[in-house]
C-alpha cells in the first residue's frame, strides 16, 4: 500500500468552506478511484490555513497514473483548487513499520 500525503495551504478564512469541499471531494470523487484504500484529512491547530491530507493507495500508479490522468483529477481540483493559497506539496510513503 502507499500513502499519499498531501500538504495544503488554503486561503485566509476559508475553512468551513474548505472543510465541506475537501470531504465532498474526497467521498464523491477519489474515493471512487482504481487503488483508492482509504484517506485521512488533518486540520493543522498552530495554522488553521493548514491541512495535511492522508491517502492510501494499493499502487503509486494508481495514484500517478490511473487517477492523476483521468478525468476525475481535473473534477477533484475544480473542487479543492479554488481554495488553494499555492500549489500542495505532495510526496509518496511506502510503510516501514505500524503500531497498534
Amino acid at each position: 500500500m502507499i500513502l499519499e500525503l498531501v500538504d495544503i495551504r488554503i486561503q485566509p478564512d476559508k475553512q468551513t468552506e474548505f472543510d465541506a469541499a475537501v470531504q465532498r471531494g474526497l467521498e464523491q470523487v477519489i474515493a471512487k478511484a482504481k487503488g483508492y484504500k482509504g484517506h485521512v484529512i488533518n486540520k493543522c491547530i498552530e495554522t488553521p490555513e493548514r491541512y495535511v491530507v492522508q491517502i492510501y493507495w494499493e499502487t503509486l500508479e494508481n495514484h500517478t497514473v490511473d487517477f492523476r490522468e483521468s478525468p476525475a483529477f481535473q473534477e477533484w481540483r475544480g473542487i479543492v483548487g479554488p481554495f488553494f493559497a499555492g500549489p500542495p506539496a505532495v510526496e509518496h510513503f511506502h510503510q516501514l513499520s505500524k503500531s497498534a
